[in-house]
């Protein structure tokens, strides 16, 4: 067994552990990174980049279909090819992280591939093809292990050969048909791509409605557009059993119904094994779903956590931003603290879904006094000029005390682009007031933003 004393090891390499190594290695300090998977992590290789790939695709495929409504005539015939070769070629090199190791050895970081464990206080062990290494870092541990897809418990369907995120993007050809068990963002993105390339596609969520974790009017709005565009969507019923036979799946829901497919996507979530990660050897409950952090995102004395584990959004952009905070408090830097009041998310559906802050629910069970606004991008200069593909929304929730904005989602063409406005007025907390005195620009999807506004009034109206 090797042993080695090094400055910082770094359990992780997705984006933010890759950013904060490399950080940590460029201020001079003797960094390792350990992975067993490809360096950046879930984000290039298997969600972010590829899958805007195919939504990009889908989008034009879209777009192409609306020529008759605006502009003539056109023939156009779904080919799923070259949005493989895309994925393959461009954004992930036929899955191979060579580029990106380099990239984090050219910072004086080492990388050492294999599967890191906390095996006691200050140690950090490291199961490679050639052995264990033991590594007793004087300055920190970073854990930032990512996720794997969960898949639920029911019955029958471990037994059968369904696609998650994994496979769905390594896909060389699609099926004629397929069920989606799961109406988040990852699986609302990949059932609207694929029935846009031709698949018969069908949605399954538990919950009440698609996109549950956002406002009601936001999942009111796509599920019409998914509807207009075939996709069947189920809600409120579960999967209670899976069968597989003769090339097909049989999903049996608790409503009844039955909907078969040639291929099932389980989009229903991602887990962490905190277990297999040894946390347990801190003192900290390796049954949980996160881990526990402050505001410099420290886990334990000497042990920092960034990224989906912490449970602050199972975002890139959230891991990055945790990388920054954690690096400078691991440097002696460290003034910034997190401040997640303006995280923002984007389904990048179409129209997309973009939301930060509260929803309305979560503010009034806050306790916070509430007033909201809801206007149609249908309605704004720019949608009317738009027509086709133009459905949306922006609802805005208000504090009524304080004059301020803490929360706002957009659903629109581009909807992830207007919420920056929204993202800088809740993180600054700018008055509202002071919002209304802005200058939109006409026509733009952007200045719906103003009818939103005028519709909360003036507070003390109310």
């Amino acid at each position: 067994m090797v042993e080695d004393e090094v400055d910082a090891v770094v359990v992780g390499m997705g984006p933010g552990g890759e950013d904060l190594a490399g950080r940590l290695a460029t201020a001079g300090l003797r960094v390792v990174g350990v992975d067993n998977r490809l360096v950046g992590g879930e984000c290039p290789y298997f969600a972010c980049v590829p899958t805007k790939m195919m939504v990009r695709g889908a989008g034009a495929l879209a777009e192409a279909g609306r020529v008759p409504l605006l502009a003539g005539t056109v023939s156009v015939r779904p080919d799923w090819t070259p949005v493989a070769d895309r994925i393959r070629d461009e954004a992930t090199t036929d899955w191979d992280d060579r580029a990106a190791v380099q990239r984090f050895e050219a910072t004086g970081g080492r990388f050492v591939r294999g599967t890191g464990r906390l095996t006691a206080p200050g140690e950090v062990t490291v199961t490679t093809t050639e052995g264990d290494r033991v590594f007793r870092p004087r300055r920190a541990i970073v854990l930032n292990p990512g996720t794997d897809p969960a898949v639920p418990p029911i019955d029958g369907l471990r037994d059968t050969p369904f696609w998650t995120n994994r496979e769905a993007v390594r896909a060389r050809s699609l099926p004629g048909s397929m069920v989606v068990l799961g109406a988040g963002p990852v699986g609302m993105e990949f059932a609207q791509v694929f029935a846009r390339f031709g698949v018969d596609t069908t949605v399954v969520e538990a919950a009440p409605r698609v996109l549950p974790g956002g406002e009601p009017e936001a999942s009111a709005n796509i599920t019409e557009v998914f509807t207009a565009e075939g996709i069947t969507v189920h809600t409120g019923t579960s999967a209670r059993r899976v069968g597989h036979h003769d090339g097909r799946f049989t999903v049996e829901l608790d409503s009844g119904e039955s909907p078969s497919a040639e291929q099932l996507l389980v989009a229903t979530g991602r887990r962490t094994d905190l277990a297999a990660l040894g946390v347990g050897s801190l003192g900290l409950d390796e049954t949980a779903n996160t881990i526990a952090v402050d505001e410099r995102m420290r886990a334990a004395d000497g042990v920092w956590a960034i990224g989906d584990v912490t449970g602050h959004g199972a975002f890139t952009h959230t891991s990055v931003y945790q990388a920054r905070i954690a690096a400078d408090d691991i440097l002696g830097d460290g003034e910034e603290t997190a401040d997640y009041r303006a995280m923002p998310g984007v389904a990048f559906t179409d129209p997309e879904v973009a939301s930060l802050g509260l929803t309305e629910d979560q503010a009034r069970r806050a306790g916070f006094p509430v007033r909201t606004a809801i206007t149609g991008i249908p309605s704004s200069a720019r949608g009317w000029i738009h027509k086709a593909g133009n459905e949306g929304l922006i609802k805005l929730v208000a504090d009524t005390e304080r004059d301020i904005l803490l929360g706002a989602t957009v659903v629109a063409p581009l909807g992830g682009e207007i919420l920056g406005a929204f993202t800088v007025a809740v993180h600054t907390q700018v008055h509202l007031a002071q919002l209304r005195r802005m200058i939109f620009a006409y026509p733009t999807f952007h200045r719906a933003i103003e009818a939103a506004l005028d519709q909360l009034g003036e507070f003390g109206d109310i």
